[in-house]
């Protein structure tokens, strides 16, 4: 059966090297992502030239994600690298200290951290294990108490419960990454920490800016991880081509209680309103150590298939777990699996719809059409891949097979859930474009003789926005 969810795989220290990097893309990798929270400019050029060189040997292309750092709030360090902080004890966090911390107190990262505060507020430490209570804040010392003790190492995180931290989401630092992203010609660039669509629009003017000299306009991920960004969703989603259910971070800041319904939500909200959207944090988060998942794992994922998510993300669990190959292999047949019991409801999903645009419109002709046929499959020839991204929104049982002339589209297809991109060359011809796209799934073994398919294309061909006829075919 075809795999419909796709995968996106954080690189790092265990999953460097060509043999393992292979390994997780023959297993099922769509997507790898680079971390520029760690490593060097260099790390990340040469993880990005290893990527296509491997994933060419392996015959395949898989997209390539920039996710930048964003505003880290963190302690400073420790005399002794960590401290145990007991329940009911003060702590002060004192953003001109300048010596080691210590059971008393430590530095701040983030030295505007006193002025987004006030007495009363709950601040969570270490993704949340750590929560302190501010009694008070005096200049730049902030006062508090420990209300949840444990042991607080360097550098360790800082959110303030129920958001309203001031930090900006794009930072010096990340100004700089997204020059390097685009000297490799990222196909995704995950903004971190967005509080709105102006966030995202000005990430996209620097990307632009700094692609312009190659050429290339990446597409933008808003990972959803603030409070704040909540209530903005329907605007963020508007100012970018997709959004990441970042778990971690948005747990601590709304409670981990809310965080499945939101899920669902953002879910539903970005398939509505034809974005991407992958779902991260934690989801296979035992295969770091042990060498298969726990039952509450494969439920996690299967329930973030169920809700339509066009990926699902590794991050941990691939860039320093044990088991990297192994855990794509589980993860990849947790998803079939759960993609085995989707129901389709495409006429309900239509009722009542309105298609402004014929290109659109030819696209959910098409979903219907091989829907009720029960086509082998479903051919769109695009040279943007926004055809395929239009069907790709609703839940079918038929893959759907995205063939363009564009590399830079073919690597942002393959985010796409139930969307299989394939590169043909660019015809001028209409009959001889759909001779040469049957040629192709006949030569992939997708189609055989007697087998019925669906193919979308544009007259006059070759123009990006102009799908206006459907076609329904036999293989002689």
């Amino acid at each position: 059966m075809h795999r419909a969810t796709k995968i996106v795989a954080t690189l790092g220290p265990a999953s460097s090297s060509p043999d393992v990097l292979g390994r997780m893309i023959r297993a099922g990798v769509d997507v790898v992502r680079l971390n520029f929270s760690h490593g060097s400019a260099k790390d990340h050029v040469d993880r990005a030239a290893l990527v296509r060189e491997v994933a060419h040997a392996a015959g395949r292309e898989v997209a390539i994600m920039a996710d930048l750092q964003g505003p880290k709030i963190r302690v400073g360090k420790f005399a002794q690298g960590k401290v145990q902080l007991e329940a009911g004890k003060p702590f002060v966090l004192d953003a001109a200290r300048s010596e080691l911390g210590d059971e008393g107190g430590v530095g701040l990262d983030y030295k505007a951290l006193p002025r987004d505060v006030r007495a009363g507020d709950t601040l969570l430490l270490n993704d949340g294990l750590i929560v302190l209570t501010v009694e008070s804040v005096r200049g730049d010392q902030i006062h508090t108490v420990v209300r949840i003790g444990g042991e607080l190492g360097n550098n360790k995180g800082i959110n303030k419960q129920g958001g309203g931290l001031s930090a900006p989401a794009l930072t010096a630092k990340d100004m700089e990454d997204i020059k390097t992203a685009m000297s490799f010609q990222c196909d995704y660039l995950a903004v971190s920490f967005p509080k709105n669509a102006t966030d995202m629009e000005m990430a996209r003017q620097l990307a632009n800016v700094a692609g312009e000299p190659f050429g290339h306009k990446p597409a933008l991920i808003a990972k959803i991880e603030r409070s704040e960004a909540i209530p903005q969703l329907d605007a963020i989603l508007a100012a970018s081509d997709g959004i990441m259910v970042a778990r971690g971070d948005l747990a601590v800041e709304v409670g981990n209680a809310a965080v499945p319904a939101l899920q669902k939500r953002m879910i539903r909200r970005a398939r509505e309103m034809d974005k991407v959207v992958i779902t991260a944090t934690q989801m296979m988060e035992s295969m770091i150590v042990n060498p298969v998942p726990t039952r509450a794992e494969v439920s996690d994922v299967a329930n973030a298939v169920l809700d339509g998510t066009d990926a699902v993300m590794l991050s941990a669990e691939t860039a320093a777990g044990k088991y990297p190959v192994e855990t794509i292999e589980q993860m990849a047949a947790i998803a079939l699996e759960a993609e085995r019991a989707e129901e389709v409801a495409l006429d309900a999903d239509f009722t009542n719809k309105n298609f402004a645009r014929i290109d659109q419109t030819i696209a959910m002709g098409a979903l219907f059409t091989a829907h009720h046929l029960g086509c082998k499959t479903i051919i769109a020839l695009t040279e943007s891949g926004s055809t395929a991204l239009w069907m790709s929104r609703y839940k079918i049982h038929v893959p759907i097979h995205g063939l363009t002339s564009q590399l830079i589209s073919q690597r942002k297809m393959a985010l796409y859930r139930n969307v299989r991109p394939l590169l043909m060359p660019s015809y001028t011809d209409r009959d001889e474009a759909l001779r040469e796209a049957e040629g192709l799934l006949v030569s992939q073994g997708v189609l055989r003789s007697g087998d019925t398919y669906a193919i979308t294309c544009g007259e006059p061909m070759g123009h990006p926005g102009g799908t206006n006829m459907l076609k329904v075919c036999r293989v002689a």
